[in-house]
């Protein structure tokens, strides 16, 4: 035999095949019609620019939905997730070469490629989308995690893929038998199906199956693709193009602004409200929970869940297209549609009309739940199809705020403060500049020639065990020999907390107020402890005029180190573990300064938690919910200081004045007999590079 004569009768044993393509047009038309009905209801969002860097776009298209570099980060869930997606990609390839030779007269399958590539490549891909539905279906059924939804529609998905991978080796195998096809063998698992039935039927026998079954198969096929954009399974397009359209900003600037001049409303409360990304967000969801599972606050118990917030809003928004699609809409609540959500065991119920507002229609987005969100990131962070779920709670907390003025007392109370005393510690008895006395520290009023604004932020300036980590700070920046000042009584908030809690409208007020003052001073380069001040800086105050060089005081103080001008003559003999803020980490990408302060501070190695990078979890303090007083069993504090503990550290090191409120109150309710310590970087560094002058800032003066 000639391998250059290798090929395969594409219709074998199969007439009347006019009947396939007549079948092919209804399949066509009800795709094509879900496709554009999903295109549709995108189309009514607000316009969002999304498709400047396509160069970049095309990179993270490539990263994450070929190769799928987050889907991966679970190794199981991202083994059978790749077995089955490259598996129907080869599929797909092998059917249009088909297609070409039967239809078009190509000569495609012959030879080599027929035998390398149509033969034996395609049966092993075809072979593993069946291990992978496998794997999918173990997982799903016998290990049962907890983040995935059940669904009977899941299920259906598994069955009907399985199915038609199946159909397709019974075919090949019985035309391998009944042909006596001389290139049978280099398709391994379809010859096993012809000797096995060979064994077991006649060859009119496997004739007869075959036709039955390729039918079958043909009917299978076409249901399932006129099916599939109606079900999860459009995820196979609406992910690559939600990674495609994703913010390509840091996850710390992904915040929208609003315009006041001519918005009508204020945040977010319908499916108008939100952009044409923010509907693409919905139906991109792939059900896999990771966002809830990594979420602070469902993690210790509470109701907030960002997987159920995307879904339960995708339900809603389906309800709505049907009912406008049927030309009638429902005035009364008269339909009784049952959640499960994470934060109990138990079906939660939930009457609500699908044309009123979004918040609290499900349960999901109940204001209990949006108020429990601490803006750390985690689940956009975790989301292998780029969703983007924190700025969407961010956005129905404006609405709460702006337009209802409903929000938690300690909250308007951080609000109120802001707007009166341009801080949100409203019961604080000190001043911005109480933590320089004693210190040589210039304001920017009273000079000209500072390189450098110590930017020194709310939590640094009245916060009084915060106060001895901006001594420590200024003075590593003075014997460094940094010419550096501070905006003293003229410095306010940056409006962090605004922002987060939903006052977009303070935060503006703030911004334009804090970026007017600091170019009237003509700074350039500003440096701050706080990781909240330095997103605001860096990210958000741009878009006011405020474009500055911007610096977290770890990123500053290592580079003062590796330049030789701050020195460590000694360290400390405890271990000392590193807790990532995520507003420095996670949302902004600095994970080495801080840990290489801690390990010129230590004679011991670093040690790391668990979670620790981009992986870190967060304190519980940001989105205002370092305002709240939380539920003494539900407190993301504590569990995060339940892993520190584990970690057997003597030292936890911070870079945050939240991180280090928070961390201290969770440490102090969980350490027991333990002596754990929480310092800010600096104090360390400030140790290590002069271990007699320690004394200088351990007590807060006067």
């Amino acid at each position: 035999m000639n391998p250059a004569d290798a090929t395969r009768q594409i219709y074998w044993n199969i007439s009347h095949i006019w009947v396939m393509y007549l079948l092919l047009l209804p399949t066509v038309a009800i795709a094509g019609y879900g496709i554009y009905r999903q295109f549709a209801r995108w189309r009514r969002g607000l316009p969002a620019a999304r498709f400047d860097r396509p160069a970049k776009r095309v990179q993270l298209l490539v990263k994450h939905a070929f190769a799928q570099r987050r889907t991966a980060r679970n190794r199981y869930a991202g083994l059978f997730h790749r077995l089955v997606t490259y598996g129907f990609i080869v599929l797909t390839i092998a059917t249009t070469i088909v297609a070409l030779d039967a239809d078009f007269g190509t000569t495609i399958m012959r030879g080599n490629f027929y035998l390398y590539f149509q033969s034996f490549v395609v049966d092993i891909f075809g072979a593993l989308v069946m291990v992978g539905i496998g794997m999918a279906a173990t997982r799903r059924y016998l290990m049962r995690p907890k983040q995935l939804v059940y669904t009977n529609e899941a299920t259906l998905i598994l069955a009907v893929i399985f199915l038609m991978c199946l159909q397709g080796f019974l075919i090949e195998g019985w035309r391998i038998a009944a042909t006596n096809d001389p290139w049978g063998a280099w398709s391994p698992f379809g010859n096993a199906v012809a000797r096995g039935s060979l064994q077991l039927m006649s060859v009119e026998a496997i004739r007869g199956a075959h036709g039955g079954v390729w039918w079958s198969h043909v009917v299978l096929s076409f249901g399932f693709i006129a099916w599939v954009p109606y079900t999860k399974m459009m995820h196979v397009i609406t992910a690559p193009l939600n990674i495609y359209t994703a913010n390509l900003v840091p996850l710390g600037a992904t915040l929208r602004s609003i315009d006041f001049e001519k918005a009508e409303s204020f945040g977010v409360n319908s499916f108008e409200d939100f952009t044409w990304k923010d509907l693409l967000d919905l139906d991109a969801c792939t059900e896999c929970g990771r966002c809830t599972s990594v979420c602070p606050a469902n993690i210790v118990g509470k109701e907030l869940s960002p997987r159920d917030i995307i879904l339960q809003l995708r339900d809603l928004m389906h309800e709505e297209l049907r009912i406008s699609d049927f030309g009638f809409r429902i005035d009364k609540p008269k339909d009784k549609i049952r959640y499960e959500t994470s934060g109990s065991n138990s079906d939660k119920s939930a009457i609500r009309n699908p044309q009123s507002a979004i918040i609290a229609a499900v349960p999901a987005t109940s204001p209990l739940s949006l108020w429990q969100c601490t803006t750390c990131a985690a689940c956009m962070q975790a989301c292998p199809v780029f969703i983007e779920q924190m700025p969407k709670i961010v956005d129905m907390r404006r609405h709460l705020v702006m337009e209802e003025a409903d929000f938690p007392d300690s909250m308007q109370e951080a609000i109120l403060s802001l707007e009166r005393r341009g801080h949100p510690f409203s019961g604080t008895q000190s001043t911005r500049i109480d933590w320089t006395e004693g210190l040589n520290i210039r304001q920017v009023s009273e000079t000209d020639d500072a390189e450098v604004l110590l930017w020194v932020g709310c939590g640094g300036a009245l916060i009084e065990r915060n106060q001895r980590v901006t001594r420590a700070t200024a003075q590593l920046l003075e014997q460094a020999g940094v010419k550096f000042a501070i905006m003293g009584r003229e410095e306010k908030c940056s409006g962090d907390p605004a922002r987060r809690i939903g006052n977009e409208f303070l935060f503006e007020t703030l911004a334009k107020e804090n970026v007017a003052n600091l170019n009237k001073h003509h700074v350039k380069k500003v440096v701050t402890a706080c990781p909240h001040c330095f997103n605001t800086f860096k990210n958000e105050y741009p878009q006011y005029g405020g474009r500055f060089e911007v610096f977290h005081h770890s990123e500053y103080l290592a580079d003062l180190v590796s330049e030789g001008r701050l020195k460590s003559h000694t360290g400390s003999d405890k271990k000392i573990t590193f807790h990532d803020p995520c507003y420095l980490g996670r949302q902004n990408g600095v994970y080495d300064a801080p840990r290489e302060l801690v390990q010129i501070s230590t004679k011991e190695s670093v040690v790391e938690m668990e979670r620790s990078r981009k992986k870190s979890f967060c304190c519980g303090g940001g989105g205002g919910m370092s305002f709240v007083e939380e539920p003494p069993d539900k407190r993301v504090n504590q569990e995060r200081a339940r892993e520190v503990l584990e970690s057997g550290a003597d030292v936890l090191a911070v870079g945050c004045p939240f991180c280090m409120t928070m961390m201290e109150d969770g440490i102090n309710a969980r350490k027991g007999e333990r002596e754990v310590k929480v310092m800010d970087v600096s104090e360390l560094l400030w140790e290590a590079a002069q271990p007699r002058a320690a004394e200088t800032f351990v007590t807060t003066p006067g």
